[in-house]
């Protein structure tokens, strides 16, 4: 028996035979030519192509994991025919007279490189994206495409890496798990296994053998452990490990529909997260009571200018509609730190998590924030929206935020254009908030306590950083400290807090904020009937 480790980026068992996935070299030879403008042509035919393709994976993956995962193959699309990146090689073609393989291949690295050197995530994300496509083309002009093998049994895939299009192409039916030598845990990849349920890691000191290709793999998506041809008792182990998964599933597959209440009859409001419009489907489908967490900067992160007044007015709509009057808490837009946006100008900092981001952004350009609460506002008619404001410091903050929110009100008024009053609330998520969460308490509707920059302000940490990840203690009694004291403050003057941060998943807590007296847990759709059964189980009264 063979034990190879790595990261898990979904949990899970999965048993069945090993399949080495190698992507076919593509060696790119610079050649000169002599007809730059048909080799432009023949480029434009090649994108065509490609964008064609796309389109047919995009309904592919529609039907396999859903729209919200989907909409990878839409942004694919849009980035093959992204006006910088076709220029960049038409240029290429026509002032160095190359080969469009090779000006294709020469543009994707400077552009990945371009994003790579960036501090923002999501951002750094996109390299992986523009290989994608530009491989995707370099195969259509050299001619080496080839369609996936289709597999006559479920199987294991061990790779050095894939992408969503390699991911997405792969016969749901017979994909039992991902194990990749390298990768990311915020790679498209990674989200789209976890959106198939199926075990994935990421990492992994495997070797691309081929003598591995058909062997019996055994993939422990909660320890990030493969084992290729396990011994008796180790198959006899995980079999039962296996078994007892199953049978959880089909277990929480029975609270749909069941109350969010603890063993002695305390009732908890159980929300979502979500970043789009898109993971509506996803919280319907978990039965989430509400959205607690709608990021909002997702129209800005997803655009190449200020997103209009309009734009986000039908994105809040859409939601809001969906919803079918339960509650929508929509985050105004919170850029800055590891979240950058080139057209909002923000310069460099040092120290970015303490910088000029979220509120800091809304207060200093208020025409910025107004066009975002007046959407808000307008989308208030068509469902139940509350709106929550991210990193407050003060109460001076709070009336300041207050005091633009009556401008726009009064606005759409004079206007003639219909709202709604609706909640406000603030995110404690820095430790100066949570310490004068009783002062704040009196100033708004409802508390959200975002435990993931809670917890890094608090403990002086970069959760970015991953030489840290060892001292990143989220269950730190400070933290835990502070969260209970924002819940008795709330109380105190009669509003009601939740958690929104990734704290409030850790099923390991559940009962412990029960008995805080946290009114509302949000997390992400995956997690709700884990943390319903949890809720179920506890009891607020020690």
């Amino acid at each position: 028996m063979l034990k190879f480790n790595g990261t898990s980026v979904f949990g899970g068992i999965a048993i069945g035979s090993l399949c080495i996935f190698q992507k076919k070299e593509n060696k790119v030879e610079r050649r000169q030519i002599e007809d730059a403008a048909q080799e432009v042509q023949r480029f434009e035919k090649a994108k065509e192509t490609g964008i064609s393709q796309l389109k047919e994976l995009y309904d592919k993956a529609l039907k396999d994991v859903g729209e919200a995962e989907a909409m990878i193959f839409e942004v694919h699309q849009m980035m093959m025919d992204d006006g910088d990146y076709v220029d960049s090689i038409c240029n290429m073609i026509t002032e160095e007279h190359v080969n469009a393989e090779y000006a294709v291949s020469q543009v994707r690295n400077r552009f990945a490189a371009m994003f790579e050197a960036m501090d923002d995530d999501y951002m750094r994300g996109r390299a992986a994206d523009i290989r994608d496509i530009s491989q995707r083309l370099i195969e259509i002009l050299s001619g080496t495409q080839q369609a996936m093998d289709m597999f006559q049994e479920p199987v294991v895939i061990v790779a050095q890496d894939l992408a969503p299009s390699e991911t997405v192409q792969f016969e749901k039916d017979k994909l039992l798990a991902i194990v990749t030598r390298e990768g990311s845990a915020n790679s498209h990849t990674a989200i789209l296994a976890r959106t198939m349920d199926i075990p994935a890691l990421i990492q992994t000191d495997i070797e691309l053998k081929p003598e591995y290709n058909g062997k019996k793999v055994i993939v422990d998506g909660f320890t990030g452990t493969v084992y290729v041809d396990p011994d008796a008792e180790t198959l006899k182990v995980m079999e039962e490990k296996l078994a007892k998964c199953q049978e959880e599933k089909q277990l929480l597959q029975q609270l749909k529909g069941k109350e969010d209440v603890t063993a002695d009859g305390r009732k908890i409001k159980l929300y979502a997260n979500i970043g789009n419009p898109k993971d509506v489907e996803s919280v319907l489908q978990n039965d989430a009571r509400g959205i607690g967490l709608f990021r909002s900067e997702f129209l800005y992160l997803e655009s190449s200018n200020f997103p209009t007044e309009e734009e986000q007015f039908q994105a809040y709509k859409t939601v809001a509609e969906k919803m079918e009057g339960k509650k929508v808490i929509i985050r105004t837009l919170d850029i800055g730190a590891d979240k950058t946006v080139d057209y909002f100008g923000l310069e460099q900092e040092e120290n970015p998590a303490m910088g000029y981001r979220a509120i800091r952004i809304c207060l200093t350009q208020p025409e910025i924030f107004k066009t975002q609460l007046r959407a808000l506002y307008r989308a208030s008619a068509y469902g139940e929206i509350a709106i929550m404001f991210p990193m407050i410091t003060s109460v001076e903050e709070v009336r300041e935020i207050k005091g633009i929110v009556e401008e726009v009100k009064e606005e759409l008024e004079k206007q003639e254009i219909p709202f709604k009053e609706v909640e406000l609330g603030i995110m404690i998520e820095t430790p100066a908030a949570a310490m004068v969460s009783d002062d704040l308490a009196k100033e708004v509707d409802f508390f959200s306590i975002g435990t993931n920059d809670l917890t890094q302000y608090t403990l002086a940490i970069d959760r970015q950083n991953a030489k840290l990840g060892h001292f990143y203690q989220p269950h730190h009694k400070a933290i835990l400290r502070m969260i209970e004291m924002v819940v008795k403050n709330a109380h105190a003057a009669g509003i009601w807090a939740g958690i929104c941060g990734e704290l409030g998943a850790d099923l390991e807590l559940t009962e412990t904020f029960v008995k805080m007296g946290v009114d509302e847990l949000s997390v992400s759709p995956s997690m709700v009937l884990k943390v319903r059964k949890n809720i179920r189980e506890a009891k607020a009264e020690s």
